[in-house]
């Protein structure tokens, strides 16, 4: 990449040998990588489907999950497969790992995209569907790299340059895809 593709607003970052990450918004080294992109500025320019296992009516965050899809340029089914498959929709979820919400967002996550309550449903999903926009745009669009990389980490996902080798990862991945094409034809 070169500094004059950069573009305004935007964050890369890099792991040097030593294991130090580097972040910046003027890329002047080919190991930068676009980290976090200016959402604002690019708007402008198990695989059974069981509702019965949900936690709470999935009607219910219709209008927020319609918003933000909208807002962020994200299929709408695959926003509700990744809140079905991360919190079965419940809103006070909170894995074992700390990550918060239905769309269980890590705490390093959510206060990077600027998530105030993760217990919140219009800002745990509104933070969500933003961060699914920044791995769709990491990843070109590729919805399994992304979805890996939600699941597992974008830097476990840039280590095996692909899915990682974790069954539950590759579990998660067809499940979401599964729920996500069953959101389709419902």
């Amino acid at each position: 990449m070169s500094v004059s593709s950069a573009a305004a607003g935007d964050i890369y970052r890099f792991e040097d040998e030593e294991g130090v990450v580097h972040f910046t918004d003027t890329p002047n080294d080919h190991r930068f990588k676009i980290f976090m992109r200016d959402l604002k500025k690019d708007r402008k320019l198990r695989t059974s489907f069981n509702l019965a296992s949900c936690g709470r009516n999935p009607e219910e965050f219709e209008p927020i999950i319609r918003q933000c899809a909208t807002d962020y340029g994200i299929d709408r089914s695959l926003v509700k497969a990744v809140i079905h498959a991360e919190s079965s929709y419940n809103p006070q979820a909170v894995s074992r790992t700390g990550a918060k919400g239905l769309m269980q967002l890590m705490p390093g996550t959510a206060q990077d995209l600027r998530v105030v309550d993760s217990f919140d449903p219009k800002d745990n999903i509104r933070g969500g569907v933003r961060y699914l926009r920044f791995l769709l745009d990491t990843f070109r669009g590729d919805v399994t790299l992304a979805l890996a990389a939600y699941n597992a980490g974008l830097s476990k996902v840039a280590k095996y340059g692909g899915i990682p080798p974790y069954e539950e990862t590759r579990n998660y991945v067809s499940r979401v895809l599964a729920l996500q094409k069953n959101y389709q034809t419902n």
